[in-house]
């Protein structure tokens, strides 16, 4: 297991989750509810994975995809399993900080980003701010409380200098825990290894691959076997925001020249 023992307040702290050993055991995923005291999910199979917790949401912050990839190994080849961790992502420019209105989502001293459910009013501009579908305001009926929910990477453990519980319960050391820049030389290390071996293997979550965009990086960030649509990832996120500037430039530009037109026949009607 990774040791996050003499943590350095000023350092960006992470994840870095290799998914070549990732056996879904989805430890990691009880590991997180019992610390952040979550309610179980409303379990049920969905007919097209063995996957049963679904996705990312208000009340599961971290989930272990399943992909299965069938005849990997060619015509009557084994079926291969593509598993996971799954969760926020940190990202170095977060699209999801950037949209809320009232300070409820900052950046601390881990430089990682967290929630804070008492200042959050529960709009929801954070939602589709995030281009991985992260974060979620709880409306569950009876139990949800209207407010913005999503990983925190226990920020309440790392100002007490412990592991996040998720990759302390990590059996097989998928999930590693520590300082940014530590972790992208071991997972730089660990792609040499499995190519070396004839695995296709990549980062996601740097600047070429999955921190595009204006992101310009993922504090969480994964090594991937097969391409990022296989593990439900965009292959090319981008902040959401970056889309609306071209659209507030048209809007203005369309309302400059109706002005001017209606200036205009205006002038004309009183000649």
């Amino acid at each position: 297991m990774s040791d996050p023992a003499g943590i350095n307040e000023h350092s960006t702290k992470g994840f870095f989750t290799d998914t070549s050993v990732c056996i879904g055991c989805k430890a990691c995923e009880v590991a997180c509810k019992q610390w952040n005291q979550l309610p179980m999910d409303d379990l049920h199979w969905i007919g097209s994975s063995y996957d049963h917790t679904h996705r990312l949401e208000a009340n599961t912050w971290r989930h272990v995809t399943f992909a299965e990839v069938p005849d990997a190994g060619g015509p009557g080849g084994q079926t291969n399993w593509l598993m996971m961790s799954d969760v926020c992502k940190h990202c170095a420019h977060a699209g999801c900080l950037e949209a809320c209105p009232t300070g409820a989502i900052f950046r601390t001293e881990f430089n990682t980003v967290v929630v804070q459910q008492d200042v959050c009013n529960g709009c929801g501009y954070c939602v589709p701010a995030c281009p991985f579908g992260v974060i979620e305001v709880n409306m569950i009926p009876e139990s949800g409380d209207g407010k913005a929910h999503k990983c925190t990477l226990c920020y309440d453990r790392l100002t007490d200098g412990l592991e996040p519980a998720c990759a302390k319960a990590c059996p097989t050391d998928s999930i590693q825990f520590g300082d940014l820049s530590e972790l992208k030389e071991r997972a730089r290390r660990r792609v040499e290894t499995l190519r070396a071996k004839g695995l296709q293997a990549y980062i996601y979550g740097d600047d070429e691959v999955g921190g595009t965009g204006g992101i310009d990086g993922l504090n969480a960030f994964f090594l991937l076997l097969d391409r990022p649509q296989k593990y439900n990832l965009p292959d090319q996120p981008s902040l959401p925001q970056n889309h609306t500037f071209p659209g507030i430039v048209t809007m203005a530009a369309t309302a400059l020249m109706l002005g001017l037109a209606t200036a205009w026949s205006l002038k004309d009607d009183h000649r």
